[in-house]
């Protein structure tokens, strides 16, 4: 596998196959020989069921995964990809490319049959435009997942990192912290990637949580009310809340209060203790 950390085989392999790449989907492949190895081995492959891997590419990060891991099931939207992929990962017996749509597939019957239920580990190279929405779906579905080992945009890194309660923070951000422990790996330099993106990237890993370090009465009611605070980020969380979910705005007012917020507070400056108490006073 060590040719296609090499640009020149790297565009061989695809010109055989009549591969060209593809910015509606994202596609900035793996070069650096270096960074597929290191996300396999800190990924925590050894300690779990297997992997799901979402976009292989042309299966770098795959092959290094079915080095340390039991399986590897990459779920693959670009059919085009698949031949490529059938020469690349040739011989790798516990690998098992899925096509279809992360976002659409039925991940929890995913891992019934593919792993017996788990638990699993994620690792993928996720394509910028899709991280967000990726990462809320694997973390608030509450899937049988022990860590999620995700490169992303160096500026998303720092988003997901980012704990309530700071500027940095989103909906997303929320999420990460009611069902994991994050931390940020390594940074990855754009010269990396074939074709090179414009902004560097970064590896981060959530280690998911046992127990959510806060209660709610509802677990979807509080991932949408979150999301709703963030929903309008120039408007108060107040304001944001009563326009998406359609809730009149004394009562949002009055549930931030009894959560020890302001009646006019911005979003990203609510802890994950006002932002539980606020979806419980919502319901």
């Amino acid at each position: 596998m060590s040719h296609l950390s090499d640009p020149g085989q790297i565009k061989a392999v695809l010109s055989r196959h009549g591969f060209h790449f593809s910015k509606a989907l994202g596609q900035n492949f793996l070069i650096n020989s270096g960074v597929c190895p290191r996300m396999a081995q800190e990924c925590g492959a050894q300690d779990c069921a297997g992997v799901i891997e979402v976009g292989p590419g042309i299966g770098v990060l795959t092959w290094e995964l079915s080095q340390v891991a039991k399986k590897v099931v990459a779920i693959e939207l670009d059919q085009r990809l698949f031949p490529v992929l059938e020469e690349t990962l040739a011989g790798r017996d516990n690998v098992k490319i899925v096509p279809g749509d992360v976002m659409k597939l039925d991940l929890r019957q995913l891992i019934q049959e593919e792993f017996g239920g788990g638990p699993v580990c994620v690792c993928a190279n996720l394509p910028y435009y899709i991280t967000s929405p990726v990462i809320l779906r694997l973390l608030e579905e509450d899937l049988p997942l022990s860590a999620i080992t995700v490169m992303v945009q160096k500026e998303a890194a720092q988003r997901l990192c980012a704990p309530p309660g700071t500027r940095e923070c989103g909906a997303v951000s929320v999420a990460v912290h009611y069902r994991s422990a994050p931390k940020m790996l390594f940074q990855v330099g754009r010269g990396s990637f074939l074709p090179p993106p414009n902004v560097d990237s970064a590896v981060i890993r959530l280690d998911l949580l046992k127990e959510p370090p806060v209660a709610v009465r509802d677990e979807e009611w509080f991932f949408k009310v979150s999301r709703a605070a963030f929903a309008q980020r120039r408007k108060t969380a107040a304001n944001s809340v009563s326009a998406t979910l359609g809730l009149p705005k004394p009562q949002v007012e009055q549930a931030l209060l009894s959560a020890g917020a302001a009646a006019n507070v911005r979003a990203e400056r609510l802890t994950l203790d006002q932002l539980a108490a606020l979806s419980n006073g919502l319901l």
